[in-house]
């Protein structure tokens, strides 16, 4: 071990080596429910090179990495195992280039969310990717292809990073895509390495597009009365070239729960309230506030032909305490006692039939499963609470489990943007198809065969 330490001191200096007991905080993420080891030490780069460093000081000494990027993930991607070194990036955070005419921004993996968007802003562009928490890094958000809110118009992390630069697992440096608008040269190992979770290789560089900003924004609220009402509503919506800029379906437990922990009252009637299963808060965005307005009023009638009794336009205010109350709705189900955080996908048509199986699968375990989500593009977010008592471990593993089934049996992955993790490592093993996975864990032990990058996570 005083070896590995020398080696870390000599790639990041002294003060950029610490003793991984010392730091725990610094050996998790935000998942509910994944333990994590004990890191030998957790080493802070501020280079390439430095990085190139530290892997090879981890190879030669059989010693795994675990990358780390600003912790806000929830599938315990960044919980490392004991005596692994933790490579926490939080000192690489230069943003290289914002590009206005090919609209790209160059940056190190450490910025974050929120600094690369401000300084977009700063030129009339956006980077639109809108994970629940804005601190996350890109780096992480690269690992997971994390997604969020504005998925439905803009896709998720994938559709935005053209190019990357990574260290591999025997310290070799690739450099893949860049500033182009596309590419059909050689494999696509820039999109290999989006969403791989940090087992294929540690990313420096990341190079994302960027997008126009539109200042106008107009959201609605529309109640239903029942699952399937909503769902059919939800594809009217996408299917109608409006273009939304969210779509999100929220039941009415979780929509009482963010509302009153945002002390947010949106004016809607009692017995609308009293009648309601769930909700979509939809948001349409725009140049120009003329046609913002129009395709509000066509997206008001499309919404109360669906089968919504009433469509409330919401004020400036009210919509934006709203978005950012369903962006924190994990905090929320965390303080009111969750025990884990689910983000299924299935097809948009399965939607309905899902959450009802998830629902039944729920009341024959005695557990609860809430949720809200992305309905624009299937992905649906449950907090599952256990039932206390002898039997809360075993039944909440085993609703867990058969919710992830069920979204799968539907066509569906068990995650559409938190990622495998560690938290649902066996269930993807167990559930994706075998032939596929035999082809990832290949391609996994071709760039590294010794498996010392996050061992125990990510999806082979």
């Amino acid at each position: 071990m005083s070896d590995l330490r020398e080696r870390l001191v000599a790639a990041v200096g002294a003060a950029h080596v610490l003793d991984g007991a010392d730091c725990l905080d610094l050996a998790h993420d935000e998942a509910l429910g994944v333990g994590h080891g004990t890191p030998a030490y957790v080493v802070r780069p501020s280079s390439t090179a430095e990085v190139v460093a530290v892997v090879t000081a981890a190879r030669e000494t059989h010693t795994p990495l675990v990358a780390r990027g600003a912790g806000t993930g929830l599938s315990g991607g960044a919980n490392p195992p004991d005596g692994a070194v933790v490579v926490a990036f939080d000192r690489m955070t230069v943003i290289r280039a914002i590009d206005t005419t090919d609209h790209v921004a160059v940056v190190e993996p450490g910025v974050s969310v929120t600094q690369l968007d401000a300084a977009a802003r700063e030129h009339g562009l956006t980077y639109p990717i809108r994970p629940g928490e804005q601190t996350a890094s890109l780096g992480g958000t690269v690992a997971t292809n994390a997604g969020g809110m504005h998925a439905v118009r803009y896709g998720v992390t994938r559709a935005h990073v053209v190019g990357l630069e990574a260290v591999l697992a025997d310290g070799t440096v690739v450099r893949d895509g860049g500033r182009l608008a596309k590419v059909s040269s050689g494999y696509d190992l820039t999109q290999l390495l989006v969403g791989s979770e940090g087992t294929l290789a540690l990313v420096t560089e990341v190079t994302v597009r960027l997008q126009p900003y539109l200042p106008v924004r107009r959201t609605v609220l529309a109640p239903f009365a029942d699952l399937t009402t909503t769902t059919a509503a939800v594809a009217r919506v996408v299917g109608s070239g409006l273009g939304p800029s969210l779509c999100e379906y929220l039941d009415d437990p979780t929509m009482d729960a963010i509302c009153a922990a945002a002390d947010l009252s949106l004016g809607i009637p009692d017995e609308v309230r009293a009648g309601a299963d769930a909700y979509l808060v939809v948001e349409l965005v725009g140049r120009r506030a003329d046609r913002v307005e129009g395709d509000l009023v066509e997206l008001a009638e499309l919404l109360a032909d669906a089968g919504a009794p009433d469509v409330y336009v919401l004020p400036e205010g009210s919509a934006r305490r709203l978005v950012e109350a369903r962006e924190q709705a994990f905090w929320t189900v965390k303080a009111r006692g969750a025990d884990e955080v689910v983000d299924v996908v299935v097809p948009r048509s399965a939607m309905a039939e899902f959450i009802g199986r998830a629902r039944a699968i729920a009341e024959r375990h005695g557990t609860r499963v809430l949720g809200c989500g992305h309905a624009g593009d299937g992905n649906v977010h449950f907090a599952v609470f256990g039932p206390g008592g002898d039997a809360h471990a075993a039944a909440l593993d085993t609703t867990v489990h058969e919710v992830l089934a069920a979204g799968v049996g539907l066509g569906g992955a068990v995650s559409g943007e938190h990622g495998v993790g560690r938290a649902k490592a066996g269930a993807f093993a167990e559930l994706t198809d075998p032939g596929a996975l035999a082809a990832m864990r290949r391609v996994r032990a071709a760039l590294d065969p010794e498996g010392l990058l996050n061992p125990g996570a990510g999806p082979v």
